[in-house]
């Protein structure tokens, strides 16, 4: 069964960081390119960052470049994003997602 466990969501200060983990099971993980998505309260589901499968190419919206990095450790079959100068905009219950399955989510708010 294909698993995505998100965790490492909380609540942060505006100008805080958060490592976000998201933990896979019961694929070939290093086959896959993985994606974070996320959703902010009344609104729909907003691609964030993708990586390939090896790692080494990514992508990010325009609204997080420069401030979240996605990374993945492929020994550990874990998805990573580093969310850096959090605003509150980004306050969003996160997901990790292959584009067929997705997580539970953890959320992240980003409040004073």
């Amino acid at each position: 069964e294909v698993q995505l466990v998100e965790s490492g969501g909380g609540l942060v200060q505006p100008g805080g960081s958060l490592r976000l983990s998201c933990a896979a099971s019961g694929f070939t993980f290093n086959k896959y390119a993985m994606i974070w998505v996320r959703q902010a309260p009344g609104k729909g589901l907003e691609w964030v960052s993708d990586i390939n499968s090896g790692g080494d190419s990514t992508n990010y919206a325009d609204s997080v470049k420069g401030r979240f990095t996605i990374s993945r450790d492929n020994a550990k079959n874990t998805l990573y994003l580093q969310m850096n100068s959090l605003k509150p905009e980004d306050t969003a219950v996160y997901y990790c997602t292959t584009g067929n399955v997705r997580g539970q989510g953890t959320q992240v708010t980003v409040s004073s």
